[in-house]
């Protein structure tokens, strides 16, 4: 059976007129990766405006790890919304947001007790998580490292590394941000080996604490066990445990961002417990909703209780709706059944991947956690000069193939596969068809072409 439906060339008459509205209405610092006017969507199919269906191989950027419209979510929010639309939790307390908080405790790595707030967004969450360990600390300084993406806000746009996307105009950024290196094993001098390089990288941090700040003015170390909008580069566990020692010498708290590698995705609830490691602070949001508007921050509980009461919250932060949508996806991600799966949909994305690298010498990397994947394309592989128009040129004629595809990567050099984890092995299979043959076509274009090694 096939699933991508191609009525029309995508996008086809009805999209390209929206998005010409879209062009008329909207600021154009609103980014548009595909060309694609959604209008409705179940699982991993999404259906356009031209009554095309495309393969979602994207997932609203780690949204959908239930995929898309779960039933169980879909009916909580409408038995939700005839009874309670939003009243704001600062005014009164309503169920779902208690519910809601005693999950992500239960949940959350580490054996202490725990309490979470609620907010809107990953940005909202990261900036919340950095005042509560301000508040308890008592210090200025937090610690992030390059090519970290932690949200869009004055404070998380200042800690978000790769400038020219995100950040080129909008200064100045709030001070007492330390960035640093964060092992990249694919990048790495060719005269290392991976344990050498990873050790070297740690001495670096080490040597940090003395040249660049004092581990005393240092509140927060904030880190992406899964780097995402660098390239899905998972931090080595020696990395993050010899954070977990720095933090616990010297009284800083460890913030892990879990908004994308979190919720599944890995094939753990948290790409952190891959390494054992357990931060003080998680933030989570993005498949925590299922596409709703909703992020949080889960921790210790004296952290969390740092701030004076008032020193927290929004108008909009847990609302109800958004609130039962997480419930239900909760109940869906955590079970044994829908971790195994994430897995195996891992499994698939990278054996396929790796085949293709022995045939096209433009992917010079394969890598990610669980189904969090993507492969990283380059000129040449011997000196791995990023190959940002190619990989640009992928993602188009694989959309014009019938897939939702997105880029990623400190060169926009990534294509990142992020499908709902609900998605059928046959779907999947004509998915990667699909962007099989916008590699192959891409590949053929390419003067002169290297034999793959």
């Amino acid at each position: 059976m096939a699933y991508i439906v191609r009525k029309t060339e995508i996008p086809g008459p009805k999209s390209r007129a929206m998005l010409e509205r879209r062009h008329d209405a909207v600021s154009d610092a609103v980014a548009n990766s595909t060309m694609v006017a959604v209008e409705r969507a179940e699982g991993a199919l999404v259906h356009d405006a031209d009554g095309n269906t495309l393969i979602d191989l994207a997932g609203g950027i780690g949204m959908l790890a239930a995929g898309h419209c779960p039933k169980p979510v879909v009916d909580a929010m409408a038995e939700q919304a005839s009874k309670l639309i939003h009243t704001c939790f600062l005014v009164g307390t309503y169920e779902p947001y208690v519910e809601l908080a005693e999950m992500l405790n239960e949940i959350a790595p580490g054996d202490f007790r725990k309490k979470t707030m609620l907010a809107n967004s990953g940005s909202e969450a990261v900036e919340n998580a950095v005042k509560m360990a301000r508040s308890h600390t008592k210090r200025p300084a937090v610690i992030v490292f390059e090519g970290a993406y932690h949200g869009r806000t004055l404070l998380t746009l200042s800690m978000t590394s790769k400038y020219s996307l995100f950040k080129k105009g909008f200064g100045p950024y709030a001070p007492e941000i330390y960035r640093l290196p964060v092992p990249n094993v694919y990048r790495r001098p060719r005269e290392m080996d991976e344990g050498v390089y990873v050790d070297w990288c740690i001495e670096q941090l080490d040597h940090a604490l003395i040249a660049q700040v004092d581990p005393s003015a240092v509140a927060a170390i904030v880190i992406e066990p899964v780097q995402g909008e660098a390239g899905f580069n998972p931090v080595p566990a020696a990395f993050l445990r010899r954070i977990r020692e720095i933090c616990d010498e010297h009284g800083i708290v460890m913030i892990a961002d879990e908004i994308q590698c979190g919720m599944g995705r890995t094939g753990r609830i948290f790409a952190c417990e891959h390494s054992g490691v357990v931060p003080d602070l998680i933030t989570t949001g993005k498949s925590l909703g299922s596409g709703m508007p909703i992020a949080a921050v889960t921790g210790r509980a004296e952290i969390m209780d740092a701030p004076h009461p008032g020193g927290a919250g929004g108008t909009y932060g847990g609302a109800p709706l958004a609130c039962v949508a997480a419930i239900e996806s909760i109940r869906i991600v955590r079970t044994p059944e829908f971790l195994a799966r994430a897995q195996t949909v891992g499994r698939i994305l990278r054996e396929t991947m790796e085949e293709w690298k022995t045939r096209y010498d433009l992917i010079g990397d394969v890598r990610g956690l669980g189904a969090m994947m993507l492969m990283e394309l380059v000129k040449d592989r011997e000196t791995r000069e990023p190959a940002p128009e190619e990989t640009l040129a992928i993602v188009r004629r694989g959309v014009a193939n019938g897939l939702l595809l997105i880029r990623a990567g400190l060169y926009s050099n990534c294509v990142r596969l992020l499908p709902p984890l609900t998605i059928g092995e046959d779907q999947l299979a004509e998915g990667l068809s699909a962007l099989e043959e916008a590699v192959a076509h891409v590949s053929s274009q390419r003067t002169p072409a290297k034999a793959a090694g």
